[in-house]
Order: structure tokens, then sequence, then C-alpha cells
């Protein structure tokens, strides 16, 4: 079946693992709370949703199936969104921990991150001065020396390992020479198309936020992938909304959530994924396009279809 045209997919991020507890009071941290998180952004407009899980007393980063387990089985019931489960967890996992809940559940995306990195979340800790748990300020701190791992091994065995289950990934790239890395797996024969790029934009570490970035990533992305690739943009924290913008104007797919940035304006905190995705549905049709339902985006995609999951 052809692909619907001038649709755009939009991805909501609902809690990650960058955030933590401390910063919002609207940050979903408990199974119950990223399960109404999840459907009030399906509700709104969002075709995919990006899961991360978290410890529910705590709010840290919890990459175990049965964290996964507390959650999934209700969003799926309660909406038809393509459930996408993180293979990046938290930038101190090992890559075996990371994709046990995609082993698992057998989800139609999950995500992978194409490089290694320098993760530097630290500067937070200038705006956030009071922390509910000490993990949130040592989780911070050490990012200062922390190195996101993701080495050609890790991709392969990831790669091979939710390959097998025709599990379609959203490529993760923070810079461009992630596209690049991405383009040896192409051709090696690893990865097969359309390739689902979503370039991440303002982490430090990864490439800027600038126009010309932006420009630049997409650019390079239509020189190695041409007419084989879907292309995406998150912008992370006030860089959010304008980066979605640019995105739309270029004919790309857009991610949102309080995984990405947890305001709404300046100085506005968001109060949930749903207000965030409703935003980004406006840009989608103040210019004149419409915003992908769940199975438009898995045609566009050509994902299995949630009947193939096992949630």
């Amino acid at each position: 079946m052809e692909a619907p045209k001038g649709k755009v997919i939009i991805t909501c991020a609902v809690t990650g693992a960058i955030h933590t507890p401390s910063m919002s009071p609207y940050l979903p941290i408990t199974p119950e709370e990223i399960v109404e998180a999840a459907v009030g952004a399906a509700e709104a407009g969002a075709a995919i949703i990006h899961l991360h899980a978290r410890d529910p007393q705590t709010g840290k980063p919890d990459q175990s199936p049965e964290a996964f387990q507390k959650f999934l089985p209700q969003i799926k019931a309660r909406t038809n969104a393509v459930l996408n489960l993180t293979s990046g967890g938290s930038p101190t996992m090992t890559i075996e921990e990371r994709i046990q809940p995609s082993l698992k559940f057998s989800p139609e995306v999950a995500s992978l991150n194409m490089g290694s990195m320098n993760f530097g979340l630290y500067p937070m800790l200038s705006r956030f001065q009071d922390f509910k748990f000490e993990w949130e300020r040592q989780y911070l701190e050490g990012s200062r020396d922390l190195i996101f791992r993701n080495t050609f091994k890790d991709i392969e065995y990831v790669l091979n390992a939710l390959g097998e289950n025709n599990i379609r990934f959203e490529f993760e790239c923070y810079d461009i020479s992630h596209l690049y890395n991405l383009a040896h797996f192409i051709e090696r024969g690893l990865v097969k198309p359309p390739f689902f790029v979503q370039s991440v934009f303002g982490i430090l570490g990864g490439i800027g936020t600038h126009y010309e970035d932006v420009v630049h990533m997409k650019r390079t992305a239509d020189r190695l992938f041409g007419d084989d690739y879907r292309w995406s943009v998150l912008g992370a924290g006030r860089n959010q909304l304008p980066i979605a913008a640019m995105s739309v104007g270029m004919g790309g797919n857009i991610r949102v959530g309080l995984e990405d940035s947890l305001w709404i304006r300046k100085g506005t905190l968001a109060q949930s994924n749903a207000e965030q995705v409703l935003k980004a549905r406006a840009i989608v049709e103040s210019v004149g396009l419409e915003v992908a339902t769940p199975d438009e985006a898995r045609q566009i995609l050509q994902l299995k279809g949630s009947a193939a999951v096992r949630i």
C-alpha cells in the first residue's frame, strides 16, 4: 500500500532518563503516570509513543522488563499508538541491560543510538539546586566524566538481536558522524529501508541547535540515504518547538515530550506531554499539513503492526 502523502508523524517521548523528578512535578514517574501521559499524548495526536521506565519511589531510570510490564499492557489496551521502547535506557547502563525490554516485548519500534559520545547533563546543576533524592545530583554531576557507549560492536549486537523479531529502529543521530555510522550498517546489509532517522539537537556532546546545524544534518542524510529514509527531529530544552517548526518546513517529522524538554514556553513548565503534542500539532496544521494517525505511521515506516508485538 502506498504511504500517505502530506502526513507528519509526531513522536512523543513521555519521560526519558535525562530529567530527574525534582525538576518538574509534571514528569511522569509511576507506572500509572506513564500510562496517563502516553494515552494523553496519543489522544492529542502523537502516532508514536517513545517509552522509558522509572523506579516509582525514586524516579531513577529502570530498564528491567518488569518495570515496563507495569504500564505497557495498559497503554496498548487504551490506544492504537505505535509503541517505541528505548534501547538507550540511561547512559550509565550496559547495552545488554538496555535491550532487555525490547527482547521480551518485541515492539514495533525500538530506539538505537548510532554512536558513542560525551553526554553532558551537568549544566542543569546551575539551574536546579534542590533535589529530593541524592541520586539526582550524583547522576548529573557524573555526566562530566561520562561516555555514552554505543560502539560498532554494540550497534551490531542490537541490530542482530532485535532485527530477528522484525523490529524497526528509531535511529537516534546526535551528530553528523552518526549518520555515517548508519550508512556503514546499511552498506553491510544489516538494516533495510525505510530508515527512521531521529536527528537530535542540543545535547552537550552532540550537534548544536543553529539553523545551519539542522540544515546540515538534513542535507547529509539526503545525500547518504536518498528516498530510503524518513527524517524526524528532536530539539532539547527550549529548542524543542523551534526545531520542530524547522523540520516541518523541510518536509520532516517531529518528536516532542517531557523526555526532551520540560517546558511549554519560556519560563513555563509543560503540565503534560499532551500539551506539547498539541503545540506540535498546531505547527503541522498551520502550514496546511496533517498529523499522521498511528496506522498511517505504520504505513510510512512499514512496521509489522501491533498484533505482532508481545505486549
